[in-house]
């Protein structure tokens, strides 16, 4: 197939999502994100099996990212219903850290205009608690920077299913077309022609 192929954007869109995938992994080890951290890492993964896949003329890696594709949309409609707190979630909980500790987005204290400021903890409470830092004057709140983030990733994914199935399809027509050439029929009938072919030996 030539350069101006549905292949060829397939190629560059992947590594376009890998570029946005390790720029948010960076962010996301940052604020110490474990669940975003995790899902990140598969999703690079899965991109470069696709990336491989397309390269090599394999469909089946290209399945492989397509189904993922459509996991990944899922999951960062989830990270958008959270941090817009939609059904009941809440952005203030540590459901992105497994539980493990209170660390939030690493852009809630380091967004574009933020001046944070570590306040004295009061008798009370905690020395690593979140609720002792003042974050002010931020242009953008760190939902929405989220938020955009999940939006890039849904919008990067649906165009490369769309690419993934139009290369699917491709690939195929042309396996076809091979066969009906009689690339892999006509190997294998002259193989049977040989091996039936009678041998007459001289005495």
């Amino acid at each position: 197939m030539g350069c101006c192929t549905g292949r060829c954007a397939l190629i560059g869109l992947c590594a376009l999502q890998l570029l946005s995938a390790l720029e948010r992994q960076i962010f996301d080890f940052l604020g110490f994100q474990w669940a975003p951290i995790l899902g990140n890492f598969l999703h690079i993964i899965v991109v470069i099996l696709g990336l491989f896949g397309t390269i090599q003329y394999r469909p089946r890696y290209i399945v492989v990212y397509t189904v993922w594709t459509a996991l990944w949309v899922t999951w960062n409609v989830f990270i958008i219903c959270f941090y817009l707190e939609v059904g009941g979630l809440s952005k203030d909980t540590d459901l992105m850290t497994f539980n493990i500790s209170v660390h939030r987005s690493w852009w809630r204290e380091h967004g574009p205009g933020c001046v944070r400021r570590v306040l004295p903890p009061s008798a009370h409470g905690m020395m690593d608690d979140y609720t002792y830092v003042s974050v002010t004057g931020c242009i953008v709140d760190f939902q929405y920077l989220e938020v955009i983030h999940s939006a890039v990733q849904i919008l990067l994914s649906l165009v490369g299913f769309v690419y993934a199935c139009y290369v699917i399809s491709i690939f195929m027509e042309e396996e076809d077309t091979f066969d009906f050439i009689g690339g892999l029929d006509a190997h294998s009938s002259y193989q049977d022609h040989v091996e039936l072919k009678p041998v007459h030996l001289s005495k």
